[in-house]
């Protein structure tokens, strides 16, 4: 039965590189995927391109094709992304330039286009934000972007005109895979079960070293083998939509039932309904295998028609953060830090700072569970000997954020005694709204570019 060999070259923007170095180099691969896209990643990147019009794609692209260039053309692993984040045309071009400088030849690089809607967004306006409720019109004035969870359409197409390297947008994740067994072995577009099991391989690559044993490795209870070298994953994946999920032998991490099974319920919603851009996945009859040392197989996915909606997410200038640190030791150390919160908490109502949120956390102690939740882990301990203080407030305006972290600062000299090490920082946040549009609305194209 033809089989196709694919690999994850990352899990998320700013991944190491060297993995994905070493499953092209060794693993026999036809595909390798860098998918590289979050949600407020793209909007992030929508910023860089207002700023500088080439500008906009992964802050790594450079670095990664480096390398990448050269052993695809080598081995003949052809290259999908979504590095373009929200300007693939610029990323296609320095791609060029790489292959230019290294003086590689025959090589065509695709640039997949159709998932920014921002031009289209006032038509949107009475569209319901599906985390609020309320209409997109509310932040009207705020949008910076739009873009939508697009499909497998403009990859496909690329590779019937024989793409080397095909980067795109903000893709839907698992698409990045999907796409290339659909080409594949042809599978058509109401071949339901075979899309979702394409989709259940796309989702168990997509995170790079998780499914490794990556977010799995807890030290005595689920121990991973040479963390410091965890390898990426590798997909055989059958005509039939079998998946046999396994590693580079030389490489760290583990790859089993457990860790597999893991990587498949991470950010699904609904198991029985995961909804994308091609095909409703039904992950509840996935068996998971256990095929020998680091090698799973996967199989009994199903799956439904899509809706014809495809997820868009909206980028908007929300507000600014700013905050401080700084750390208290010895004898002493909580008490110290939570006069310091306290004092900083007062001086901010004295001076009338407009504030929408604050934050008082001592690191260490209660920043990830609060009060409640910490004092049960702690059983109420308050013989803390390190502790670092961390205020952070939401403000309208850059100049009230950049305020916190100064009254951190001012802590220094006019107390409590012995405070040290402090940071801070000011950040522009853009938040993510999101609403569902027609998929008829997209325009897919593909531009390519030929070295």
């Amino acid at each position: 039965m033809k089989k196709v060999r694919v690999g994850s070259g990352a899990g998320y923007g700013g991944d190491r590189i060297e993995p994905a170095v070493d499953i092209m180099t060794h693993g026999n691969l036809d595909y390798i995927i860098f998918e590289c896209l979050a949600e407020r990643t793209i909007s992030l990147a929508q910023l860089e391109k207002l700023k500088d019009k080439n500008k906009g794609y992964n802050e790594l692209l450079e670095y990664r094709m480096e390398k990448i260039i050269p052993l695809c053309v080598e081995k003949k692993v052809k290259v999908i992304t979504n590095m373009g984040a929200a300007n693939p045309l610029a990323a296609a071009e320095v791609i060029k330039r790489i292959a230019e400088e290294k003086n590689i030849k025959n090589l065509k690089i695709a640039a997949v286009l159709g998932d920014d809607v921002f031009s289209e967004i006032n038509g949107y306006m009475d569209y319901e934000i599906i985390e609020t409720g309320e209409k997109i019109e509310s932040i009207k004035d705020k949008i910076i972007s739009a873009n939508a969870y697009i499909g497998v359409k403009g990859i496909i197409e690329a590779l019937e005109n024989n793409a080397d390297i095909i980067i795109t947008g903000r893709v839907a994740d698992p698409a990045l895979v999907l796409a290339p067994l659909i080409y594949e072995f042809g599978w058509k577009e109401d071949d339901y079960d075979k899309l979702a099991k394409g989709i259940v391989a796309g989702h168990l690559l997509e995170c790079g070293a998780q499914v490794c044993g990556g977010y799995y490795a807890d030290p005595g209870y689920k121990d991973v083998p040479d963390l410091w070298n965890i390898g990426f994953p590798i997909a055989d994946i059958y005509e039939d939509g079998e998946i046999n999920l396994s590693k580079l032998e030389k490489s760290g991490g583990i790859v089993s039932t457990e860790t597999c099974k893991e990587q498949l319920i991470y950010e699904i919603h609904d198991p029985k309904n995961y909804l994308t851009p091609d095909v409703i996945a039904d992950f509840s009859e996935i068996s998971v295998e256990d095929m020998g040392k680091d090698r799973v197989l996967i199989k009994g996915a199903k799956g439904k028609k899509k809706t014809g909606f495809l997820k868009t997410s909206v980028g908007y200038k929300d507000c600014y953060i700013g905050e401080g640190e700084i750390s208290y030791g010895g004898s002493g150390a909580y008490e110290r830090a939570k006069l310091a919160g306290e004092v900083i908490k007062k001086r901010l109502e004295y001076i009338n700072l407009p504030i929408e949120e604050l934050r008082i956390d001592f690191m260490g102690v209660n920043s990830l569970f609060k009060d409640k939740i910490s004092d049960s882990i702690s059983n109420f301990r308050s013989d803390y000997t390190e502790v670092r203080l961390r205020v952070a407030a939401r403000t309208k305006t850059k100049e009230d954020a950049k305020i916190i972290g100064n009254e951190v600062e001012a802590l220094y000299t006019n107390g409590p005694a012995a405070g040290g090490g402090v940071r801070k920082y000011v950040r522009e946040i853009i938040s993510i709204a999101s609403i569902l549009i027609p998929e008829e609305s997209i325009k897919t194209e593909v531009v390519y570019r030929e070295v």
